[in-house]
């Protein structure tokens, strides 16, 4: 019996999605749930699987509940040499998806130093070079990020750009749209667990040049 395809927002359940930088898993279980599996997707954290059970009440059972969808879940995925890891490098993926970019706790309530923003670009120049070489032809980046000053001093378009990737599109992000996925700070320090508030935010959306 063929499967219906089934779609939430920009991501179909026939698409090979590799997730970046979840923290709580509640994304990647999200999209799981509306697809009724998660065969195609890939999800990936930059934590340990121990780190993750600390830092996230909720990680642990998200995760057990995805790989019972099938997910493919990955630990240690570092986004600046992921194109190099053989266990996410050998495939190509339709979306590579990476929520609310962050260079780390040590500029939570600093984020309009200038050191804070060239650490965030840093970060998301590292996953735009890695992420270009693992998609499809017809493959999409999809960046989600806060519009608002000082975020938008990140410049992501043009981060895109310096990449040789062209902005296909750029949709206001809302969270009701993903029903269950829970937004968090992440990023080690002591409220890891928090949520924190979206504010004003976008999906900025890149296929190559």
């Amino acid at each position: 019996m063929e499967i219906s395809e089934k779609w939430i927002r920009h991501y179909s359940s026939t698409h090979k999605i590799l997730l970046v930088g979840e923290g709580n898993f509640s994304f990647s279980l999200c999209l799981a749930s509306a697809f009724g599996s998660a065969m195609n997707i890939t999800a990936t954290s930059l934590d340990s699987e121990d780190e993750l059970s600390i830092k996230y009440m909720d990680a642990v059972d998200n995760i057990n509940i995805l790989k019972r969808y099938g997910c493919d879940i990955q630990h240690e995925v570092d986004v600046h040499t992921m194109s190099f890891d053989n266990s996410l490098s050998l495939q190509r993926y339709d979306r590579i998806v990476f929520n609310f970019p962050h260079a780390g706790s040590r500029f939570f309530g600093r984020e309009l130093s200038s050191r804070a923003i060239e650490s965030h670009k840093e970060l998301v120049r590292g996953f735009l070079e890695n992420a270009k070489e693992m998609l499809e032809e017809d493959g999409e980046i999809h960046i989600t990020h806060k519009t608002t000053y000082p975020f938008s001093d990140w410049g992501i378009k043009k981060l895109g750009k310096v990449e040789g990737l062209k902005l296909l599109k750029k949709s206001k992000f809302e969270l009701s749209h993903y029903p269950g996925y829970i937004n968090k700070r992440g990023s080690g320090g002591r409220r890891s667990d928090d949520y924190f508030p979206v504010g004003e935010c976008s999906t900025y959306m890149f296929t190559q040049s």
